[in-house]
């Protein structure tokens, strides 16, 4: 009994740890500027929304949210829809072309984002997609899809061939059966994909900051960061953008946190 009130104990203190930080933004985003300076972990003398009133509008939340959910859908849909078919298909093509290209995929995961930065840049350019959301999307679907296809090569392996074998017994297309018989098997390893990489998308900075360089295009984090001045920053009106900004990924967390659960568990069993 009391080594499990022990874990318990150690639990807390470990999810109280995590959501200090948070906590602390949270309260502080309530403060004037001259209250936050004086004392930063004291309760706000006077609860105000004034300073999420002031952030909504001056970093345009509506606008730079909008940007952020297109990307983060259009990236995560592309990543889902082509790592899905190209891990099914390398999976079951047992050639020495298909064993090449997963392990470029694989390789291409230990490669880190720095050193890429500049040629990726210069391809941006080339292609003409500076300062264009739908070019980020598939820069974004590009980046993802390494990760992606290698946890659904491994999925793929615990499907049985024989229902793809039956299904084109039964007449069915190879896209008849990857859309009806394989991609709805895949749900679990699909959930943590969506996840994972919406979370990614949401929260990723330096990639929009080289791509995107019009303010109407900004996402919540750019548009954040344009509350940072040259000499002085505003920081209840950040805090505050950081906490709206966060605000709508903890929701998507929340709403579909059994499904994510299950998507989960789902994968490690049959993984």
């Amino acid at each position: 009994m009391f080594f499990h009130f022990l874990i318990y104990v150690l639990l807390g203190l470990a999810a109280l740890y995590c959501l200090f930080p948070l906590l602390m933004a949270l309260m502080n985003s309530f403060k004037t500027n001259r209250e936050l300076l004086t004392n930063v972990v004291s309760y706000p003398t006077a609860w105000s929304i004034d300073n999420y009133v002031r952030t909504f509008d001056k970093m345009n939340y509506l606008r730079s949210l909008g940007n952020t959910v297109f990307l983060s859908v259009g990236g995560v849909g592309l990543i889902v829809l082509f790592s899905a078919m190209a891990g099914w298909k390398m999976c079951r093509t047992k050639t020495r072309l298909s064993s090449f290209l997963f392990s470029l995929f694989i390789f291409s995961m230990l490669i880190p984002f720095s050193s890429i930065m500049i040629p990726l840049f210069r391809v941006v350019l080339f292609l003409n997609i500076k300062n264009s959301l739908p070019g980020l999307v598939f820069v974004y679907a590009g980046m993802g899809v390494s990760m992606a296809i290698f946890l659904y090569h491994g999925f793929v392996k615990s499907i049985p061939f024989e229902l793809e074998e039956a299904a084109i017994i039964d007449g069915c297309s190879s896209l008849q059966v990857f859309f009806l018989i394989v991609m709805p098997m895949l749900k679990p390893v699909t959930v943590t994909i969506c996840i994972t990489n919406v979370l990614w998308i949401w929260n990723d900075f330096l990639l929009p900051l080289i791509v995107i360089s019009d303010n109407k295009k900004y996402t919540l984090l750019l548009s954040t960061n344009t509350l940072f001045g040259q000499y002085s920053n505003d920081w209840t009106a950040i805090l505050s953008a950081l906490i709206l900004a966060a605000i709508p990924v903890i929701i998507f967390y929340a709403f579909f946190q059994k499904q994510i659960l299950h998507g989960i568990a789902d994968g490690a069993v049959k993984g």
